[in-house]
């Protein structure tokens, strides 16, 4: 049954995370970033109030790409869209479901976000972030987990949104959900990793005995064909079955380029270690050239969107060009990935192939991964691109104190190993048990005062006004 609540106080911190190697995609490198954490007080409409959290990197260069913003620029973006859309959500002072209340901001958010040159895929960050946290105070006010609070929809959830679905399509596909005990880990392979030898892709001590690998590109066809070949050399010799996805971060200009790759991994012998373990291509162009580039033929092999996710039409105008897929990221809105997973269920039981798959923008131990973790948990995800637990040693800079909480509220999901915390892998799985605590996935919250308060950037006019 759904809740009404008020949202009565949101606060941003941050924390600089130090990665333990460079992590490369698309055209840039990070080799530290901060992540920023959110903490909002509730009032539930006759049960009391309560605090919920979420947490998420300020990843540079992949909200927004455009070549004239530094990665700062792109960073202070999503600094914006959060205090945004904090002042949004405030301004709804009474009561109101949780996906009744983010469906009442999200349009504003947009617009607002519009006005400062802030792109949708950004804009949507701030909403996203602050939708977790409302969620798991949510929950722990009415202490309920994350699987069967969202189960009965607690959160509202309708169709307002997605004008293909109705109202009961939602209802009956989250009625329908049952958690995954296990999510396989998808091991990230950037363009700056290794890949022969020691410490190399097939090394079960860099990649934590994965059966799936997500291999990123960058939009040249030789040089990721002969780059594909080498890899593939490796996973061949594995002990075990493997499959693998590509990520070209929207790398590829345009479908010449991209056909050019595709036909390579048709025909060459060389290629075949990964083409016929081949999963899916992901966001292999920039947004607005797919948005323009039905993908024809080449469709017989599975695409999925990720970028050019930045609406709640996003799926259903994908779909149409050719692609059977789309990520779900809880940084994207963990509302748009139920809706597009039920899309998903809806479309295949009418004979299509379409699914939802688990991509990962570098979340981290702690509540970051545990909600994403959970959100796939739910809406059917069984493999996933976990790559925080490879570019950041463990709970990274987090202070000793927190990272031990987190250890004993899920011993299912971390271990202490080489004097630190880390995220669990068994058999190349992650755990879900000590997820279906009351609350958003998380028995523990961060240790607020550890923090710095969020930045503060100042308003950037838009370049339509600037001119």
């Amino acid at each position: 049954m759904p809740y009404r609540l008020a949202v009565k106080d949101i606060d941003f911190f941050e924390r600089q995370v130090t990665f333990a190697r460079p992590f490369r995609f698309g055209a840039v490198v990070i080799n530290a970033t901060p992540q920023a954490f959110v903490r909002v007080e509730i009032e539930v409409e006759g049960k009391g109030s309560a605090i919920g959290a979420s947490a998420e990197f300020l990843v540079p260069k992949w909200f927004d790409k455009r070549p004239h913003l530094s990665p700062l620029e792109t960073v202070i973006e999503l600094r914006r869209s959060l205090l945004i859309a904090r002042d949004i959500y405030l301004a709804h002072s009474g009561f109101e479901t949780a996906f009744g209340l983010h469906a009442a901001c999200i349009g504003a958010q947009i617009e607002a976000c519009a006005r400062e040159d802030i792109p949708p895929l950004a804009a949507a960050y701030g909403p996203a972030e602050i939708d977790k946290a409302i969620l798991d105070a949510l929950l722990r006010c009415t202490g309920a987990n994350f699987f069967d609070g969202m189960a009965a929809n607690i959160a509202g959830i309708d169709a307002g949104l997605s004008r293909d679905l109705s109202d009961n399509d939602v209802t009956q596909f989250l009625a329908s959900r049952k958690r995954l005990e296990r999510v396989a880990i998808r091991h990230t392979v950037g363009m700056d990793d290794k890949v022969e030898g020691e410490g190399g892709v097939a090394d079960s001590r860099e990649n934590a005995g994965a059966r799936y690998f997500k291999l990123k590109l960058n939009g040249d066809p030789a040089h990721d064909a002969d780059r594909l070949i080498r890899i593939g050399r490796e996973l061949a010799t594995l002990p075990h079955d493997y499959r693998v996805t590509l990520d070209a971060n929207e790398q590829y200009a345009d479908l010449a380029a991209l056909s050019a790759l595709v036909e390579r991994l048709d025909r060459e012998a060389a290629l075949r270690p990964i083409a016929s373990k081949l999963l899916y291509i992901e966001q292999p162009m920039p947004r607005d050239i797919t948005r323009q580039s039905p993908l024809g033929a080449l469709a017989r092999r599975d695409f999925i969107v990720d970028e050019a996710d930045d609406s709640y039409d996003a799926f259903p105008v994908a779909r149409v060009l050719g692609y059977r897929g789309i990520s779900s990221k809880s940084c994207k809105g963990i509302y748009k990935s139920v809706i597009n997973a039920t899309r998903a269920a809806k479309w295949s039981a009418g004979g299509e192939k379409c699914f939802i798959a688990g991509e990962d923008l570098t979340c981290q131990a702690g509540l970051a991964v545990q909600q994403d973790l959970a959100l796939g948990a739910l809406i059917g995800v069984t493999h996933a691109e976990r790559n925080g637990h490879h570019y950041v040693d463990g709970f990274g800079d987090t202070p000793a104190v927190e990272a031990e909480a987190f250890l004993a509220a899920h011993p299912d999901l971390y271990a202490r190993d080489g004097g630190k915390v880390r995220l669990a892998i068994h058999d190349g799985d992650l755990l879900t048990g000590s997820l279906t605590t009351p609350g958003f996935a998380t028995a523990t919250h961060p240790e607020w005062s550890a923090m710095s308060p969020l930045e503060q950037p100042t308003a950037r006019i838009s370049l339509e006004k600037a001119v």
